[in-house]
């Protein structure tokens, strides 16, 4: 088959080696333009195009594929197929038209189950024990397509949303590779998404890390889960951010004020809840690195201290 792929972040970059690595022939990656990036705020390409680049495979980046003069250089391709992974743009119907066999989304969840841009952070946050990827044949709808195949994944009690990512952008990459051969052939049956099952992966934004010391610390563990490594859960500490990078939740006193401190040892900074205690391992200050909340206890007196949240 002549691919094409589509995607842009780390995410994306297994699935696209998987096809690299196949019979088939990627004739063309799409990827998002090159945005800003670290301090610098320089310019910088996206993982998948530092592949595709390193692989001699031709690069587009348009802006959006609405325009006649995307979509006829998109159809200049003459794929059979596209495959597209977090790619990040919306490809409107002409788009969806143009390959063959239409094109395959690798999705980060069970769907019709997190459809949306952050399946994997939102799965964690709502305290979901089984993931796993899908194989889509897109649609115009936002993850609606029938569902082709999957692959089922556990989420282990000390998954972060980076370890998390990590394990599904090679379980999909995996998937993508295992039934490449079907969806040439038309193998694959298509079985269509049940709307009523279906919930919605918002976008992370930066104003859900601010932990709030009401909830249940179960809650507040998985949001620290969910949010390693963006956007990092977080509280107020004598008037600074205190970036929480690892926490576990167990029984606490429901008397105590939720915010305060209840311990300090060398197995981590217990405080309380609005349900249980959330007691904290790893910690970090502004401009400073990430450090075991012990090393932190040794600098800081914090008996009785009450952390700020929301």
């Amino acid at each position: 088959m002549r691919i094409l792929f589509a995607g842009t972040p780390g995410f994306s970059v297994p699935s696209l080696q998987a096809l690299l690595d196949s019979a088939h022939e990627v004739v063309a990656v799409y990827t998002q333009p090159d945005r800003p990036a670290g301090r610098g705020r320089q310019r910088a390409a996206s993982p998948v195009k530092q592949l595709a680049v390193q692989q001699d495979i031709p690069v587009c980046q348009p802006d959006l594929l609405r325009s006649d003069a995307a979509q006829q250089q998109l159809a200049a391709w003459q794929p059979d197929l596209m495959v597209v992974v977090a790619y990040g743009l919306i490809l409107p119907p002409e788009v969806l038209a143009i390959p063959r066999l239409g094109c395959i989304n690798v999705h980060a969840s069970l769907l019709p189950r997190w459809r949306g841009a952050a399946p994997i952070q939102r799965a964690i946050l709502a305290g979901d024990s089984e993931t796993g990827v899908c194989l889509m044949q897109m649609d115009a709808g936002l993850d609606t397509g029938p569902v082709l195949a999957c692959a089922h994944c556990d989420i282990h009690a000390d998954d972060t949303g980076s370890r998390l990512h990590d394990r599904l952008a090679q379980l999909g990459a995996d998937l993508l590779a295992d039934k490449l051969a079907l969806i040439e052939s038309g193998g694959l049956e298509a079985q269509a998404q049940d709307d009523s099952r279906a919930s919605y992966a918002s976008k992370l934004q930066k104003s859900e890390a601010r932990i709030n010391w009401q909830d249940a610390a179960s809650d507040i563990a998985n949001q620290v889960r969910a949010f390693n490594a963006w956007p990092v859960a977080e509280t107020t500490y004598e008037g600074r951010q205190l970036r929480i990078w690892e926490a576990t939740a167990q029984p606490g006193d429901s008397k105590i004020a939720p915010g305060t401190v209840v311990s300090a040892t060398r197995d981590g900074i217990e405080v309380a809840s609005g349900n249980g205690s959330l007691l904290i391992h790893r910690v970090q200050l502004p401009g400073a690195r990430i450090i075991d909340a012990a090393d932190f206890i040794n600098a800081h007196a914090l008996q009785g201290v009450v952390f700020a949240g929301e």
